[in-house]
This record gives structure tokens, sequence and C-alpha cells, in this order.
């Protein structure tokens, strides 16, 4: 082989290799994305059973029900669209009606009940996540405290 060709052969070996992370790291991402939605959103929006969410609202007054267990169902509204959500585990201590929640998981076999696997609540009564709080003033809700919103 001469200098020319094992030249080619080193840039040609880098290429690939650096393509094969590429498409790995492409394809990591693509298996954690969760995308974010607010119900008045869904209502708008199919979304196909099985797809990892992100479901973002208040929790609705007089929605929160205890269950076998630590089973929990409880309604997230954006006051425009509400859905149901159930959850099996522990919520935080700040979890309560009329507060902001975000809910982590999927609708499962064509149910139009949310099936969470985390719940995130706000950690004190002015804080809302930007991204909840972005997309219920689109919704046209109005909020107290916006200048906590982070």
């Amino acid at each position: 082989m001469t200098r020319k060709q094992k030249r080619l052969a080193i840039i040609g070996g880098g290429v690939a290799f650096l393509t094969a992370a590429v498409l790995l790291v492409m394809f990591a991402f693509s298996q954690a994305v969760a995308y974010f939605y607010v119900p008045g959103d869904l209502a708008k929006t199919d979304v196909a059973p099985g797809t990892r969410i992100r479901l973002g609202g208040l929790v609705e007054a007089g929605s929160v029900k205890r269950g076998e267990g630590r089973t929990i169902t409880f309604t997230v509204t954006d006051t425009l669209a509400t859905v149901p959500v159930i959850y099996t585990g522990i919520l935080p201590d700040l979890f309560r009606e009329g507060q902001g929640v975000v809910a982590e998981g999927a609708f499962v076999g064509g149910s139009p009940v949310f099936v969470a696997d985390t719940v995130l609540a706000k950690h004190d009564e002015t804080y809302m996540p930007k991204d909840v709080a972005d997309r219920l003033k689109a919704q046209g809700v109005t909020l107290g405290g916006e200048e906590n919103i982070r």
C-alpha cells in the first residue's frame, strides 16, 4: 500500500466511525424524547397509544380520588379541556387540587385515560414550569404570580 492509500483508508475509517456514532446518538435521542402537551393540545392532536408524552396543566378541583393501594386518579385541565389520569405510586408532598402538575406517561390501548408513571408538582405556591405556563397562556388562561414563572 502506498502512503496515499493508507491515508485514504484512515480517513475512510474515521468517517465511518463518526457516521456510526452520530446515528447511534440520534437513535438514542429519538427513543428518549417525550413531547409536552396540555389537555387543549390533545383535543386537537392524535397521539398514538403507547407514545410517551408529558401532560401539563392544573389538577382539577374535586377530581382527586384514591383507589386501592397507591393508585390515584385525578384530572388535569387547562380550563378548556380535561384529561383523566391514573397514577400508581407516591405523589409528591406538594401535589394538590388547583395546583400545577406535569405527568409523564402514555395513553394505553386507545383509552382516553392517561397512565402516568411520573408526577411532578410545583415546588412552592407561586411557581409553575415555564413550558406549562406558556402553554396555558396560549390557551387563554390567566395566571397569578407570573413574575415567579421560571
